[in-house]
């Protein structure tokens, strides 16, 4: 039982589970504007583990497919396959069975969301193989966080509002640009290894740079979003907010001092989905 406990924790360490709460806020912000209000708790349980269970399974994949990168960068060495605490088997099977519960989720809510479901586990998925082809991949990790609330309006509504792409958008260039962030500190190690990155293609100037735009875009992107749903005082202010926090964000980083990286990427994104949907659920309730 010790043994099986372990393995639990490893598990659950190696795919950073409570990471989750980096799209969650955004896929439910989505339900509540597609139900108008809360929608069955049915729908709500079931959209919520469907949302873990696939970010759980693009995980775990991303340490399968990356455990000889891993291996290789001094940074990431100690992850659980490089460290020998987890077998890549164990790993797969994982993937596999997080995977069969995310289908298996989507299932229970509608039919278009069960028809999508494999489309998205390729986005999820491929994601892990990009960096290997393009200095874009941040791109698709922002797609990957991106499609949550498209995928939660769906599961709500059993059809696509072209409104809430607007939203898609704003997180994909949102979590492209803390990806920017964050991939800075393997710059190095991404030159010597052949991968690709925006830190290693443009040097870390300059994709401090590109990571301000996307964030500015993903800013204007959100006021959009806003305008299109005729967000009140509340809504508004959590633009506003969510603008301060990117600031706030940009301040604690420079390409000559990533010690803050870990709470610019870790801390700060999560308090910015989380505020962000606290607005938009009280602008909701207001206007009730």
């Amino acid at each position: 039982m010790t043994g099986i406990l372990s393995k639990i924790r490893t598990t659950l360490e190696m795919i950073k589970w409570e990471h989750s709460i980096f799209a969650l806020p955004f896929a439910l912000t989505a339900m509540l504007l597609a139900a108008n209000g809360l929608p069955r708790w049915r729908a709500v349980a079931w959209i919520v583990v469907a949302m873990v269970a696939a970010r759980s399974a693009a995980m775990a994949f991303n340490r399968w497919a990356d455990a000889d990168l891993d291996a290789a960068n001094p940074r990431t060495s100690g992850r659980a396959i490089p460290a020998g605490l987890l077998s890549r088997q164990f790993v797969l099977g994982f993937t596999i069975l997080a995977a069969a519960v995310f289908l298996a989720a989507a299932a229970e809510l509608n039919r278009l969301t069960l028809l999508l479901s494999p489309v998205v586990l390729v986005v999820l998925l491929g994601y892990s193989y990009l960096k290997r082809i393009t200095r874009f991949s941040h791109l698709g990790l922002g797609l990957a966080l991106g499609l949550a609330p498209a995928a939660a309006w769906i599961a709500v509504s059993g059809s696509l509002d072209a409104r809430i792409l607007v939203l898609t958008g704003a997180v994909t260039l949102w979590a492209g640009g803390f990806d920017v962030l964050y991939s800075c500190q393997d710059c190095e190690h991404d030159r010597a290894a052949g991968l690709h990155s925006l830190p290693q293609a443009l040097g870390l100037a300059a994709a401090f740079h590109a990571a301000r735009a996307m964030h500015l875009l993903a800013l204007w992107a959100l006021a959009w979003f806003a305008w299109l749903f005729h967000f009140g005082l509340a809504g508004w202010l959590g633009v506003a907010a969510v603008g301060l926090l990117l600031a706030y964000e940009h301040l604690l980083v420079s390409p000559r001092d990533l010690r803050r990286l870990n709470a610019a990427f870790f801390t700060m994104n999560g308090v910015i989905a989380i505020v962000f949907f606290a607005f938009v659920s009280a602008d909701l309730w207001l206007r009730r």
